[in-house]
C-alpha cells in the first residue's frame, strides 16, 4: 500500500522528470552535471557575467517559496457557505501563497483564467511578508495582529511588493491551462516592475497586451502636476501559440451604421476610407466622379488600389461616391462580410466597462447604502475579460478577491449566456478597521464582506432574470474553505516530540478536526477537485465516504476487518484510502490489498 505524504505538489521534481524527459544524459546518479547540459544546450548558455538580469535584494528566496512544498490543507465551512452541496464554487480564507501551493495537486492546468488586483504598493497598501520556514504559523500568528503598510519610508520599498508578489505569480502560472490567461490591475507606482516580473515567469514572448483603463472621469483639481484617471491591466498568456481571443460582441451601435442608400442587393453597408498612406506610385492616379469631377489622391497619399483593382471594384458597384456622385471615393464595406466580433482595443473606456465611481456607487447599492470599499472594480470591466478569454465552463480565479467583483462578473457572463463557469476566489481575512462603517456592521474582515456581496448579487442577478428560462440552473452558492495546518499529527512538519509522535500513531487526528476535514485533505493531496460530490455512507456497519459517485472511496474507520474490506470492495472503487492504523491487526492489512486488487482496486493508500 503507498501512503500519501501529506504535501503538496512538488514543483522541483517535475521539473527534474521533465528534464530527464529531455536530456537523460545529462543525469549522472540521479544528479545533473552542468557541464554535460551546457554542453547540450550549445551556444544557446549565457557566459557572460555581465549580462541583462532582473535582480532584487530577497529574489532567490522568492523563488525558493514558489517551490516550497505544504502540508497545510482547506477545512470546509459549511455554515457560511451557499448551496454546499451543487455548487461548484469557491470561496477560500487564507494567505493566498499558501493557498495556491495547496491547490496545485487539485487545480494544476485547469483554471482558464486568472483575474487580480493586487497590492499597488502606494504606500498605505498592506504587503504581507512571508516566512520561508512556516509560512503558515506566520499566517496565523499576523491574523491576529493589525495589518501593516508597506510605507514609502522602508528602504525596501519596492523589493518587499516583488517578494509578494513573485512566489504567487509563479505558482499562478502552474494552475492555468495551456490556453489560460492572466489580467493583473496596477497603477504607475509597480507597472515596469510587475512587467518585468511577469516577463520572466510568463515569457516576454507570452505577452498579449498593456491595457489601460480609465477608470475615472472628472479630475482631482488638487493634483500639482496631473490628476491620474487610468490603470493598467497587463494580460499574458501561459502559451500564446494555442491562446484564442474570443474577441467583442459586435454592438447595436456598430450595427446601426450600415445602412443601404442604393438599395445594393448585397444588403447594408458602410464606406470606409479610399485614401491610404503612405504614398505608393503604382496607386496615384485620377478618378472620375459619375458627375464629372476629376480627383487626386490628397498630399503624401495614394488610393486603396491599383488602377487596374479600382476599375473592377467600380465595375462591381464598390466604389461609392454619395448619394448625388460627387463626392470623395469610399470604399464599401458590406455588414455580411464583417466579423462577427471585432479586435478589441487596449484602450478602455469607463463609457464601456464603467469606472471606479461608478462600482462603488453600484456595491453601496447591493449593500442597502453602506459604502464599504473606496475603489471596487468595475463588474463590466471583468466581464469584459471574461468575453474575450473564457468559455461557458471555464475555471475562473482571483486570489486577491476583495470585495468579490470577480465572482459577481461570473455569475451575470452565466446568467446572460446560461454559461457554467466556476469562481475560485482566494482572500486573506484582512481584519476591518475598528472605527470604519464595515466593523459597525458587523463585519469584522474583508472576506466576511466579500462572501455577502456574493449571496446578494447571486439574489439579486436570480430577480432581474426571473423570467428568463433556465435562470434556475444558475450557480449563486459557494464552499467556503479556511487555510489551516494540517489535520494530521503525522503530518505536522513541525514536530520534534518522539514520544509524541509514538503516541500519535494511536490517534493521528488533531483535537478539534473532524474526519471531514481530513476527507478533503485527502482530496487535496490526491489532486482531486473540491467540489466533486461526496456522499457519507455506511458499509458493513463502518463510515465511508464516497467520492465522486464512487470513483474514491474514504474509510477513516478502525478496527477494519476482511469482511469490511470485501463489502468495500465490492463498490468497485477505482482508488480507496485507510488509516495506516485502521486495520484490526496486521493479518486484515497483509490481506486486504489483495482483496482489493481481486476486485480491480489497484491505487490503495493510507494515510
Amino acid at each position: 500500500m503507498q501512503k500519501l505524504d501529506g504535501k503538496t505538489f512538488n514543483v522541483v521534481q517535475d521539473n527534474i522528470e521533465k528534464l530527464k524527459q529531455l536530456f537523460p544524459e545529462v543525469f549522472t546518479e540521479n544528479k545533473i552535471d552542468f557541464e554535460k547540459l551546457m554542453l547540450t544546450l550549445g551556444e544557446h548558455v549565457e557566459k557572460e557575467k555581465e549580462r541583462y538580469e532582473f535582480t532584487w535584494n530577497g529574489k532567490t528566496k522568492a523563488i525558493q517559496l514558489a517551490q516550497k512544498q505544504t502540508t497545510g490543507t482547506l477545512r470546509p465551512c459549511k455554515e457560511e457557505s451557499v448551496n454546499w452541496d451543487k455548487t461548484k464554487n469557491l470561496y477560500i480564507e487564507g494567505d493566498n501563497l499558501e493557498v495556491l501551493r495547496v491547490l496545485q495537486n487539485s487545480y494544476r492546468n485547469k483554471v482558464k483564467m486568472i483575474y487580480i488586483d493586487p497590492p499597488y504598493n502606494t504606500g498605505k497598501d498592506f504587503v504581507y511578508k512571508d516566512d520561508f520556514q512556516d509560512n503558515i504559523k506566520n499566517y496565523k500568528e499576523k491574523n491576529q495582529e493589525n495589518m501593516k503598510s508597506n510605507p514609502e519610508t522602508n528602504g525596501r520599498f519596492h523589493t518587499d511588493w516583488l517578494n509578494m508578489m513573485y512566489p504567487r505569480l509563479k505558482i499562478a502560472k502552474n494552475l492555468l491551462s495551456d490556453d489560460g490567461v492572466i489580467f493583473i490591475s496596477i497603477d504607475d507606482m509597480e507597472i515596469e516592475k510587475l512587467k518585468m516580473v511577469c516577463n520572466e515567469i510568463f515569457g516576454e514572448e507570452n505577452f498579449i497586451a498593456n491595457i489601460i483603463w480609465e477608470r475615472s472621469f472628472s479630475p482631482v483639481n488638487l493634483k500639482k502636476h496631473f490628476s491620474e484617471n487610468h490603470d493598467f491591466i497587463l494580460c499574458y498568456a501561459k502559451n500564446i501559440n494555442v491562446t484564442n481571443c474570443n474577441g467583442l460582441k459586435q454592438t447595436e451601435e456598430l450595427l446601426s451604421r450600415y445602412k443601404n442608400p442604393d438599395n445594393d442587393p448585397r444588403g447594408p453597408w458602410q464606406s470606409d476610407n479610399f485614401s491610404v498612406g503612405p504614398a505608393v506610385p503604382e496607386k496615384i492616379y485620377e478618378i472620375t466622379t459619375p458627375s464629372g469631377r476629376k480627383i487626386l489622391p490628397p498630399d503624401g497619399r495614394c488610393w486603396l488600389l491599383t488602377k487596374d483593382r479600382y476599375e473592377e471594384f467600380l465595375k462591381d458597384n464598390r466604389i461609392w461616391f454619395g448619394e448625388n456622385g460627387n463626392n470623395v471615393p469610399r470604399i464599401k464595406r458590406f455588414l455580411s462580410e464583417v466579423k462577427n466580433t471585432l479586435t478589441p482595443m487596449t484602450i478602455w473606456k469607463y463609457s464601456e466597462v464603467g469606472h471606479s465611481q461608478e462600482a462603488k456607487q453600484n456595491l453601496k447599492k447591493l449593500f442597502d447604502g453602506a459604502s464599504y470599499f473606496d475603489y471596487p472594480k468595475s463588474i463590466n470591466l471583468i466581464k469584459r475579460m471574461l468575453e474575450l478569454y473564457s468559455n461557458q465552463d471555464s475555471i475562473i480565479m482571483d486570489f486577491f478577491s476583495g470585495s468579490a467583483t470577480t465572482a459577481h462578473a461570473v455569475m451575470e457572463i452565466n446568467a446572460e449566456d446560461s454559461g457554467n463557469r466556476r469562481f475560485i476566489m482566494v482572500q486573506l481575512p484582512e481584519p476591518t478597521d475598528e472605527k470604519s462603517d464595515a466593523y459597525k456592521a458587523g463585519y469584522k474582515n474583508i472576506c466576511e464582506i466579500g462572501k455577502e456581496r456574493i449571496r446578494r448579487a447571486g439574489q439579486k442577478i436570480l430577480e432581474e432574470n426571473k423570467d428568463k428560462e433556465g435562470i434556475e440552473k444558475l450557480d449563486i452558492g459557494f464552499k467556503v474553505f479556511k487555510l489551516d495546518d494540517t489535520n494530521l499529527k503525522v503530518w505536522d512538519e513541525e514536530s520534534a516530540d518522539l514520544e509524541r509522535d509514538l503516541l500519535d500513531l494511536i490517534d493521528p487526528v488533531k483535537e478539534g478536526r473532524t474526519q471531514e476535514d481530513v476527507v478533503y485533505e485527502i482530496l487535496l493531496k490526491y489532486g482531486v477537485d473540491l467540489t466533486v460530490p461526496i456522499e457519507e455512507t455506511k458499509v458493513a456497519d463502518k463510515v465511508v465516504y464516497s467520492v465522486g459517485m464512487g470513483y474514491l472511496l474514504i474509510c477513516l474507520e478502525r478496527d477494519l476487518t476482511l469482511e469490511h474490506i470485501e463489502e468495500i470492495a465490492k463498490k468497485n472503487p477505482a482508488r480507496v484510502v485507510f488509516y495506516d492504523e485502521g486495520f484490526k491487526d496486521d493479518t486484515v492489512r497483509i490481506n486486504a490489498q489483495q482483496i482489493l486488487k481481486r476486485y480491480g482496486v489497484e491505487d490503495i493508500r493510507v494515510i
